[in-house]
């Protein structure tokens, strides 16, 4: 049986080394070796929350294909679009409208391999600690928080549902603030800096659950219409025998298998399922709308 936690110190000591030395070395990460898969993603939320995240899967991946597995972070969402381009990394973990970038970037090449269940009917919530907000049109004048700009949970779809809902975020709120992840909308909420803000809907039932916000002050009042979200991504020119392996790796996993039952629970997953370029037509759609395409 997997033992994850000594593999999963292992990756994460390994993230950390690979990280420094090519920093020290003044190279660029795609200098590492061909035998280590270079893997990041998006920073919804605190880096050292993402790594934590990341560990035990890596160590199951390094298993399952027989490479190296390193988590690079990264400082915001473009940077993981122009990696995956530039061939410094080989995976990562997108959002729907990163992916979109990504796949525009790369010139269609990027390939979709696996998201989870829960992304093929993903919503976001709106949150706030007002007693004044009840419904869309109370927003009206008030100051508001999304995520990153990039993030498909945390600002996109969000703002075209707000869109759906008559609210122009440009001219209807007081301020728009970007916190640039999930849980720093919570806390911006939380502490007043802002009436309302909107994340995820993973990201505030796992804080609920951690009992890191106060649902005595905090509370959802909306949540938008599903959408697709997130997957996982590979660079177009990656070994196909390696995508195939991945591909797998992630489709067998199983939270009723003791193995993996920390990683499902660390990724949120009931289980992972394929996805393709297609599903991501409608956020496409949606980010023309919103102006975040030209």
């Amino acid at each position: 049986m997997m033992t994850s936690v000594p593999f999963a110190r292992r990756a994460l000591l390994r993230a950390l080394a690979a990280s420094a030395l090519a920093a020290a070395a003044g190279l660029p990460l795609a200098a590492q070796a061909d035998d280590v898969l270079r893997v990041s993603a998006i920073p919804d939320e605190a880096p050292t929350e993402l790594q934590r995240k990341f560990a035990p899967l890596g160590a199951y991946l390094e298993q399952e294909i027989g490479m190296k597995v390193v988590f690079v972070p990264v400082t915001d969402y473009a940077a993981v679009v122009e990696a995956l381009a530039t061939r410094k990394l080989d995976m990562a973990w997108l959002g729907g409208f990163t992916f979109v970038q990504a796949k525009i970037r790369t010139g269609g090449t990027a390939v979709p391999l696996v998201q989870r269940a829960e992304d093929a009917k993903f919503t976001s919530r709106f949150i706030t600690a007002n007693d004044g907000i009840k419904r869309f049109a109370d927003l009206k004048g008030k100051t508001f928080a999304f995520g990153a700009p990039s993030s498909t949970s945390g600002h996109l779809m969000p703002r075209y549902f707000l869109g759906q809902e008559g609210i122009n975020p440009d001219t209807d709120f007081k301020t728009v603030a970007f916190s640039g992840a999930h849980d720093a909308t919570v806390a911006f909420v939380q502490a007043g800096k802002v009436d309302a803000g909107v994340l995820n809907a993973s990201v505030w039932d796992k804080l609920v659950e951690q009992k890191k916000v106060d649902t005595s002050k905090v509370r959802v009042f909306a949540t938008t219409p599903p959408y697709f979200d997130y997957n996982w991504t590979v660079r177009g020119d990656l070994d196909p025998k390696i995508q195939e392996k991945l591909k797998q790796a992630f489709l067998k996993l199983d939270p009723a298998n003791p193995a993996h039952r920390e990683i499902m629970a660390l990724q949120r997953a009931s289980k992972f399922i394929p996805t393709k370029v297609e599903n991501y037509k409608g956020i496409e759609s949606a980010a023309h709308a919103a102006g975040l395409l030209k």
